[in-house]
């Protein structure tokens, strides 16, 4: 179990169940699974959602495959945002979607 204090001021704890692959209104790519609490006491799945559209493009534009532990990274950073920006923990129940646009400026951030 690991702890992220969250610009919204909550202290939350996560801990990583695995990855899946997701089909879903014409989307698809890797669903990262993580368990969530703000209390320690109710825990809860949340879904980040790596599209592999998004992916794809942020390939070809840069010339390199990303691995599956750059992949999980990005999901990683991705579900940090989530808990700075979501206003409440109860927010933390729908799925974080990684959009294209959010790659570059997550790949950045981790020095990739």
């Amino acid at each position: 179990m690991k702890t992220y204090s969250a610009q919204s001021g909550y202290v939350y704890q996560y801990f990583y169940e695995g990855h899946r692959e997701y089909r879903a209104g014409g989307d698809g790519g890797a669903e990262f699974v993580f368990s969530v609490s703000s209390d320690r006491k109710t825990w809860h799945e949340t879904a980040v959602l790596v599209s592999d559209a998004g992916v794809l493009a942020w390939q070809q534009s840069h010339a390199r495959e990303l691995s599956g532990t750059e992949r999980y990274a990005l999901a990683k950073i991705a579900l940090f945002q989530a808990f700075d920006e979501r206003g409440e923990p109860a927010l933390m129940r729908e799925a974080v979607k990684v959009r294209p646009s959010d790659i570059d400026g997550i790949v950045e951030a981790l020095g990739l």
